[in-house]
């Protein structure tokens, strides 16, 4: 054990939370070279794993798909054997030939949002050749559309499925090690600490000159030179470089040694929270330039986002409505009460209106509210949020978790009052909390579901969630919209911050 310049104790080999089993004997017998050895494999066996995960979720979703598709198919038992053959090859291979499961390393991040827009287009490119290969076999092209609109719906809820049940296995989590120890490091780690379902393991930070406001639960391993010894000693598989003191020629090198040593390496950059309007990368006489776009609302993407809401929005309430039914049956027989709940919310450019849930708590829970005010566990005291609220009713219970409770927002939706994807509709004691750029998050209708939505829900601080409110209106564009309602179906799927 040694010591800082700050008088801190730095972690030796033994002092961090010890690798995956097995990875520590062969540190322990073999050393370094064997080290860089078993965490090669380890990487690689967890690639394999995660890509033969996704494989059988594709197919799997492709099978479903094609089944849905059936009674529109009217085709007989050998050729509907054969139909669903035929989607599964389609898509799976579509897959393939797309790079879906070719990445280089196992996605970190749970909601694959990136991951949502391809497959989005895929679904869109197979559509035609299915309603093809339907026709050929005697179906109506109708057959092979649904089929592809089925294929996006249930692979994005597949995947969305190997990402929780991967990411918080052991063999598949990643060690983690954070170069920087500044308020970026900070904030990053405790995100990842708040966030298992990342699937990211944190063993510590790397810096020469450990900052005061640093992640005060990590252990300082060392100095950067001694980077390659520490990635083998902590059996690390990917390291996040966040706002470090080093100069640009010391955090260059140290890439370079992670990379010699087969480790992933993400970079939180500077400027990164206006990054969601950053739509290319330049190039101006050899050096790389992400251009960000000033923000553009104009009277038709506005008009064409409205229009969007007013289609999916009555096309669910329609589908939706024997649900709708039965939820209001139960809520009502499980306890006294409407069925509705109603709430004045701050919506576009700070108007008011009520929006409207399934009520989940019993109908005095207002007025109960001031004495549980002690056992607040929202991450922020300007939210109130408890996991084991006495006040939420059987049912509402399960609503929550689920996020049916929010279904009848649908109407808000219809209305003019919500958008199906925007800011969170805060109360209107939270609304008059922000002022300055935070107000920016009023340029657009709240949404049903959002940023906030995907990152975290309940466990998201709440200046968290206005800073990523900022980002989607400043970057907003109709395709992240569509990333967005597809990352929602994995997160809800999750349960994560839901309660």
């Amino acid at each position: 054990m040694s010591t800082t310049r700050r008088g801190q104790p730095v972690a030796s080999a033994s002092d961090a939370s010890p690798p995956e089993a097995g990875v520590s004997d062969a540190v322990t017998v073999a050393g370094v070279g064997a080290t860089e050895r078993v965490v090669t494999s380890r990487s690689l066996d967890a690639r394999r794993t995660l890509r033969r995960l996704f494989v059988a979720a594709d197919t799997l979703a492709a099978v479903l798909a094609a089944a849905i598709s059936a009674p529109v198919a009217g085709l007989g038992a050998l050729r509907l054997s054969g139909w669903v053959m035929l989607v599964a090859l389609v898509w799976v291979s579509a897959a393939y030939l797309a790079g879906l499961y070719a990445a280089d390393d196992p996605p970190s991040w749970p909601a694959g949002v990136a991951e949502c827009k391809r497959i989005l287009i895929l679904a869109l490119a197979v559509s035609w050749p299915l309603a093809g290969l339907g026709a050929a076999l005697g179906a109506p092209a109708g057959a092979g559309l649904l089929a592809a609109a089925a294929i996006l719906a249930l692979t994005v809820a597949a995947r969305g499925g190997v990402r929780v049940v991967a990411q918080r296995a052991h063999p598949m989590r990643q060690r983690t090690l954070i170069i920087g120890s500044g308020v970026v490091a900070h904030h990053l780690a405790d995100r990842l600490l708040r966030s298992p379902e990342l699937g990211l393991q944190l063993v510590g930070v790397v810096d020469d000159d450990p900052h005061e406001a640093g992640p005060a639960d990590l252990p300082h391993l060392g100095r950067r030179d001694d980077l390659g010894e520490i990635l083998h000693a902590h059996a690390v598989d990917r390291v996040i470089v966040a706002f470090s003191r080093a100069t640009h020629e010391e955090l260059l090198e140290a890439i370079r040694t992670c990379w010699d040593s087969h480790v992933a390496i993400d970079v939180i950059p500077r400027l990164f929270e206006l990054l969601d309007g950053a739509r290319r990368v330049d190039r101006v006489g050899g050096l790389p330039v992400m251009a960000i776009d000033a923000p553009s609302l104009t009277g038709g993407a506005r008009g064409l986002k409205r229009a969007l809401d007013i289609v999916v929005s009555a096309g669910l309430l329609i589908i939706l409505a024997p649900v709708l039914l039965a939820l209001a049956l139960a809520i009502k027989l499980d306890s006294r009460g409407a069925v509705l709940f109603r709430q004045t919310r701050a919506g576009r450019d700070g108007r008011v209106f009520s929006l409207v849930k399934f009520r989940s708590m019993r109908s005095d829970a207002e007025a109960r509210k001031p004495e549980l005010s002690g056992a607040n566990e929202a991450p922020d005291p300007k939210m109130f949020k408890m996991r084991r609220d006495p006040r939420i009713t059987r049912v509402g219970g399960w609503l929550r978790r689920t996020s049916l409770d929010e279904l009848p927002q649908l109407l808000n939706v219809l209305r003019g009052e919500m958008s199906l994807v925007g800011p969170r509709p805060l109360i209107l004691s939270e609304s008059d909390a922000i002022s300055g750029w935070q107000a920016r998050r009023l340029a657009l209708r709240p949404g049903m579901t959002g940023p906030w939505q995907v990152y975290g829900r309940s466990e998201l601080p709440f200046d968290d969630m206005l800073r990523y409110d900022y980002q989607y209106v400043a970057g907003w564009s109709l395709a992240r919209d569509l990333e967005i309602l597809l990352a929602t179906i994995p997160a809800v799927l999750s349960g994560r911050g839901a309660y």
